[in-house]
C-alpha cells in the first residue's frame, strides 16, 4: 500500500513552454544584410551622413542670422587664474595701444632704447603704471625659463573672454561678414597664439575656444600672437557643440577642417557667406559631436610625405582660402 503524501502537498503539472519562435528565426536568420549607406560606422555611411549635412547647409543659404535669445546665453565661469604677463616688445606695445588694464612694467636694467620701448615707457607714465626697473636674472625668473622677454614684461589681469553669441551679434551689427575659428581640443597656447594672429590677418573677427580641454589666453598666447589678441577678441564657450549649433541657427556655416574631409579646400563652397572654421587638434582631429555638427568637414590637400598639418597652419591656409574668395567675389 503506498505511503499517503505529506498532508496538503501536491504535485503541479508544468506546462509546455514552447520556443517562442526563435527556433524558426534562427533557420530564417536575420533578414538581409543592411546597405553599406545605412551602416553609421562603415565609410560610405559616413559619406552619406556628409552629404545630408552640406544638403542641409545649402537649404539653409539665405536665412538671416536672428537676434541672439539671452537666455540660451549662460555667461561661461570666470577662471581664477593669477595675473598674467605679456612679455617681448611688440606684444607689450600692442597691450598698452588697445589699453588692457596693466599693473606694473617690468624693464630690464641697461635695456637698450629703440622706438618701441620709448612709446611703452611714455604709454605706461601716461596711464599712472608702476615701471619697476629689475636685473635680467630677476625678470628671467618672473617670466619663466621658456619666456623671452626682450628685457620687457607687462602685469596684466586675467583674460576677459566675451561670450560667443555677444561677440557673433557684435559683428553682424556693424554690417560685417562673420569670419570665425573655433578649436576643438587644442591645448597648446602658441596655437591658439597663431590662430588669433593669422585671423586679424585675414579678416576674422575672433576666435571661440571651449572652456574645458583647450588652452587659453596665458602669457605665451598673447607672446606668439605678436599683439594681435589685443585687437581680435576670444570667446570662451561653455559647451562648443551647442555653441556651434546656435551660430547654425543663426544663418552661420560651420565648416570643420580635418585631413579626411569630404570637401577640398580650393574654390571653397561657402567662402562668400557666414562662416566658423572648426580646427581640431594634430593627433585626434576634430571630436565625433563637434564633426557631426559642421555642414562640411574640409580637407587641405598635402603632399604624402606629410602625415598632417597642425591646427595654426591649417587655420591660416583656411583663413588665407576664405579671405582670397571673398576678395575675388567682392572685386
Amino acid at each position: 500500500m503506498a505511503k499517503p503524501g505529506r498532508p496538503g502537498a501536491s504535485k503541479k503539472k508544468r506546462k509546455a513552454v514552447g520556443s517562442g519562435g526563435q527556433g524558426k528565426q534562427a533557420l530564417e536568420g536575420r533578414g538581409p544584410t543592411p546597405k553599406a549607406e545605412d551602416r553609421s560606422w562603415h565609410p560610405a555611411g559616413k559619406r552619406k551622413a556628409a552629404q545630408e549635412r552640406l544638403e542641409s547647409a545649402r537649404a539653409r543659404h539665405g536665412r538671416q542670422p536672428g537676434r541672439a535669445d539671452a537666455a540660451a546665453k549662460p555667461r561661461p565661469k570666470r577662471s581664477a587664474d593669477e595675473s598674467e604677463l605679456i612679455t617681448g616688445r611688440n606684444s607689450v606695445v600692442e597691450a598698452l595701444r588697445a589699453r588692457i588694464p596693466a599693473s606694473t612694467l617690468y624693464l630690464a636694467s641697461r635695456l637698450e632704447m629703440d622706438d618701441r620701448v620709448k612709446e611703452i615707457i611714455g604709454a605706461a607714465t601716461q596711464r599712472g603704471i608702476p615701471i619697476l626697473e629689475v636685473m635680467r636674472p630677476e625678470l628671467d625668473r618672473i617670466t619663466g625659463p621658456d619666456s623671452v622677454h626682450q628685457g620687457i614684461a607687462l602685469k596684466v589681469p586675467p583674460y576677459e573672454y566675451q561670450h560667443p553669441l555677444d561677440l557673433l551679434e557684435s559683428v553682424i551689427a556693424r554690417g560685417a561678414k562673420p569670419l570665425f575659428v573655433a578649436l576643438d581640443g587644442v591645448t597648446d597656447p602658441r596655437n591658439l597664439g597663431a590662430i588669433v594672429r593669422s585671423t586679424a590677418a585675414f579678416g576674422g573677427q575672433g576666435v571661440i575656444v571651449p572652456q574645458r580641454r583647450s588652452a587659453g589666453m596665458t602669457a605665451s598666447a598673447w607672446k606668439t600672437s605678436a599683439g594681435a589678441a589685443a585687437r581680435i577678441p576670444v570667446a570662451m564657450a561653455s559647451n562648443l557643440t551647442q555653441t556651434l549649433k546656435a551660430f547654425k541657427e543663426r544663418g552661420v556655416f560651420v565648416l570643420g577642417l580635418d585631413a579626411g574631409g569630404d570637401v577640398m579646400l580650393p574654390g571653397l563652397e561657402f567662402a562668400d557667406r557666414p562662416v566658423v572654421l572648426v580646427a581640431g587638434s594634430e593627433g585626434k582631429g576634430l571630436s565625433r559631436l563637434v564633426t557631426e555638427t559642421c555642414d562640411a568637414v574640409v580637407s587641405i590637400p598635402i603632399s604624402s610625405a606629410t602625415e598632417s598639418l597642425n591646427a595654426g597652419i591649417a587655420a591660416s591656409v583656411a583663413l588665407y582660402e576664405v579671405s582670397r574668395l571673398r576678395a575675388e567675389a567682392a572685386g
